[in-house]
């Protein structure tokens, strides 16, 4: 088995759904309690043994690049005023020197146009790509499908109400031993009628460098944009390729309601929030 080293991070979105606050925020900055949604990824991947980490960016996107670099004013005023906790947060976050490597996405044409941007950077060994709007809270997604991956591609999966098939690529399952799924199909976004299944992909994958292949053809799929799950179809059959069930619970957060059912729930797992937060709700709500 060939070890996984480097993730991609597609951040080159607009963020359109929460406009006004993503016209000059970066929407992976949203903040689930008090870390941005892109920082929960990367320390997913770290958790997970990734080595590498590799943002496809696009315009407007510099506050990614601060967030993960030092920022010596901040680091010699907290300094001097011996705040030691604070510190050690924001020093926390910078990665070892090299290991973070940034690339321009001229255009937001699709998830399979974003990881085709890092196809030189990935190589010739399989990549994982996190994509931060799908928040988990639990163990490491990436984690637990790196414990149970040997080659091909692999993809995390849910199960998602029927009349939500449109919103997702939806496998068409093959043997299922309730955590692995085989995937002898892939669909992105049907009607319910035309869904083969209601087992659904979430934002955590694992590619071989096969897939780059079939990007390159820049093929247009749904909403006329570049689907990588029409790149990880045309594998189906010449590589392995399985669904992981994970254990964590997803949250939408590109979606308002995902957003701030992520912020309650991260929140309720704090000892310094959740008895003050337990109690505003129980007012609220009775």
């Amino acid at each position: 088995m060939q070890k996984v080293r480097k993730a991609i991070f597609p951040v080159g979105g607009l963020g359109t759904r929460f406009l006004p606050a993503t016209k000059a925020l970066p929407k992976e900055m949203l903040p689930i309690v008090d870390k941005p949604l892109i920082q929960y990824a990367v320390e997913e991947a770290a958790e997970a043994g990734i080595e590498e980490f590799i943002f496809v960016t696009g315009r407007n996107k510099s506050a990614i690049e601060d967030h993960f670099d030092h920022s010596f004013e901040l680091e010699a005023t907290l300094t001097a005023k011996n705040k030691q906790q604070a510190l050690d947060t924001v020093q926390h976050m910078v990665r070892h020197p090299g290991s973070v490597i940034y690339v321009r996405q001229q255009e937001p044409a699709g998830l399979g146009h974003a990881v085709w941007c890092a196809r030189h950077i990935a190589q010739s060994e399989p990549v994982a790509v996190l994509l931060a709007d799908d928040l988990i809270l639990g163990k490491s997604c990436l984690g637990e499908m790196l414990s149970a991956y040997t080659s091909g591609n692999m993809v995390a999966v849910m199960d998602v109400p029927e009349n939500e098939t449109q919103s997702y690529g939806i496998v068409a399952p093959g043997k299922d031993d309730g955590r692995i799924v085989e995937v002898t199909g892939l669909v992105e976004k049907p009607a319910p009628a035309q869904a083969p299944s209601n087992l659904a992909v979430v934002g955590r994958y694992i590619i071989e460098p096969g897939v780059f292949a079939h990007l390159d053809r820049q093929d247009r799929g749904a909403g006329g944009e570049i689907q990588l799950t029409d790149s990880l179809a045309r594998q189906i059959g010449v590589v392995p390729f399985r669904g992981f069930r994970f254990s964590g619970e997803r949250f939408d957060c590109g979606s308002k309601i995902g957003f701030l059912q992520a912020n309650i729930a991260f929140a309720l797992q704090r000892a310094d929030l959740q008895q003050r937060l337990r109690g505003w709700l129980d007012e609220r709500t009775t």
